[in-house]
């Protein structure tokens, strides 16, 4: 949940030819707009359906629709400057997305209730499902989780990122993350998750990291933001896996491979 200002789950990652928006929770409408247009993005993948992956979605397709609204004493929009941003996410998206959008009608300008039909080319996606955006190439990894989730791994010209989404323990993480240069891991809870909710631990991340051989791991989407908490669960990973340990925060960016994400 977003907490000390942070926001919740958005990964921008960032080649010479793609800039790639791995899910879009809340306050990434907000954070994406402090390093980028959301024009300017070629993709958006979101790995499953909870609120905290995708909530900021409206929003961002409200930012898109903007570049071709005029209001009378507004600024003056370039309509040449618009295209449809590809938006990947599970099956049965068009659906959920025109009643989400439903909810907040824009009276004034039918246009803006228009983000999934106008704003973004909409692309359902089985897992197995492989894309090309710009020099990356895209697959979706299902993963365990009570809502269905993918994985998805970016191998792009510099190195190759594996990121998790949700996931509870499973051999299909290994698979998602097998030799990449950087994993991108959930370390939601203290402790390995024996519900069907399906979360990983600090300690759960690493033992997935070491028994895939990747470059390093990274923890992210912690249910709290607690120095001790974080530091715990750095430790544990750290006892799994012999490679570097790191946590995400707000505005870091990091080198995956030769190039930044």
């Amino acid at each position: 949940m977003p907490a000390d200002g942070q926001a919740s789950s958005g990964y921008l990652v960032e080649t010479a030819q793609a800039r790639i928006l791995l899910d879009c929770g809340p306050g990434v409408a907000l954070a994406l707009s402090s390093v980028t247009r959301p024009a300017a993005l070629d993709a958006v993948v979101i790995s499953h359906f909870h609120s905290d992956h995708c909530y900021d979605l409206l929003p961002v397709g409200k930012a898109l629709l903007s570049l071709l609204t005029t209001f009378p004493g507004g600024p003056e929009v370039d309509a040449d400057e618009f295209r449809p941003v590809r938006l990947f996410a599970p099956v049965g998206a068009p659906e959920r997305f025109l009643r989400w959008a439903s909810l907040f009608p824009v009276a004034g300008s039918r246009l803006l209730d228009r983000a999934f039909e106008v704003a973004f080319d909409v692309c359902e996606y089985r897992p197995g499902h492989r894309v090309t955006v710009g020099d990356c190439e895209l697959e979706m990894h299902e993963l365990r989780h009570i809502e269905p989730s993918c994985g998805v791994r970016v191998s792009g010209p510099s190195g190759t990122l594996a990121y998790t989404g949700d996931t509870g323990v499973t051999d299909a993480a290994v698979v998602l993350a097998q030799g990449a240069d950087l994993l991108l891991a959930e370390a939601t809870l203290s402790a390995t998750d024996r519900t069907e909710h399906g979360h990983l631990s600090g300690g759960d991340a690493g033992r997935i990291a070491a028994r895939a051989g990747v470059g390093e791991l990274m923890l992210t989407h912690f249910a709290s933001v607690q120095e001790d908490w974080l530091r715990n669960l750095q430790a544990a990973a750290v006892a799994e896996f012999p490679g570097p340990v790191r946590l995400a925060r707000p505005g870091l960016v990091h080198p995956v491979g030769g190039g930044p994400v």
